[in-house]
């Protein structure tokens, strides 16, 4: 990421463009500003201005609220970016995923588990808990299996400021509660292929070519990239643990700045990853310790 070092106005005369009548900013690479000694996504620059990828999803831009909210809100985003080091999340994580990792530039990317509009959806039906859940329940759930972890509060240091920055993202959307599935309007699009299709020796060498330099042929990544299968990647629980999520994911975000994997390709990656040994998920092992 960059800082600006330039005035905002300066910077948006610079990228603008027109859109059928709209002053739109062309985001070219992620941008921060800072703000009180963090860091903040470009979204916080101004308002009435809309982001323009290709034919993506248009975003508003706008500014954090005063006092104490907008504090919760960059929280919310620290939280995000720095699941597995930050003191208030750290110790509800058991691996080495951070909210980043499967939600793209901190929730912000347009196609890879987007957060924007997510808050709209709720409250939405769980199928998997067959129950109606709020945005805290989701985030929550998130802890223990993409996360590996310990659920953290309900209500608590972790939970409401996730979900203030989730909300904040949704500014200005039109709220339409899902009562089909705990997703928001801009999730990603499931993949038009049968899983049975898939191939794991076709996913071992496509992998091999196109994932391991990053992730490493053993699938335990780097310092910069989240391991994919072992001790410290999501548990069999997560959503991603299924081939068919985890193929339309990788097919919107992976591999980074080069999303061209064909439908076939990431259904066989997937398959090939997902054969891997993980964490096993059982509920009880995820719950805090009875006082």
């Amino acid at each position: 990421m960059q800082r600006l070092t330039k005035p905002a106005a300066d910077l948006l005369a610079e990228n603008k463009s027109f859109l059928s009548g709209k002053i739109c900013v062309r985001l070219l690479k992620p941008m921060v500003i800072l703000l009180g000694g963090s860091s903040l996504i470009l979204f916080s620059l101004t308002m009435g201005i809309c982001l323009i990828r290709g034919a993506e999803p248009t975003v508003p831009l706008r500014s954090l609220p005063p006092g104490p909210l907008g504090e919760t809100i960059q929280l919310g985003q620290r939280l995000v970016e720095q699941t597995t080091t930050h003191p208030l999340t750290k110790p509800f994580i058991g691996n080495s995923l951070n909210c980043t990792s499967c939600h793209l530039k901190n929730g912000t990317d347009l196609k890879a588990a987007t957060f924007i509009g997510v808050a709209t959806a709720y409250p939405a039906w769980s199928p998997r808990e067959q129950r109606v859940i709020t945005l805290e329940d989701r985030i929550l759930n998130c802890f223990i299996r993409s996360g590996n972890g310990i659920r953290p509060p309900l209500g608590g240091d972790v939970s409401i400021p996730i979900a203030a920055y989730i909300t904040w993202l949704s500014t200005d959307q039109p709220v339409k509660m899902n009562a089909e599935r705990s997703l928001g309007p801009n999730a990603v699009p499931e993949l038009k292929i049968d899983a049975q299709q898939a191939d794991r020796g076709r996913g071992k060498t496509l992998y091999s070519a196109r994932c391991a330099s990053c992730h490493g042929d053993d699938g335990q990544g780097d310092e910069d990239n989240p391991p994919v299968w072992g001790p410290q990647s999501y548990n069999d629980g997560a959503g991603l643990a299924q081939v068919p999520k985890l193929a339309s994911w990788l097919k919107v975000a992976m591999p980074l700045d080069e999303t061209d994997l064909t439908d076939q390709a990431a259904l066989d990656i997937a398959a090939y990853v997902n054969s891997h040994d993980r964490p096993k998920f059982n509920l009880k092992d995820h719950l805090p310790a009875e006082k």
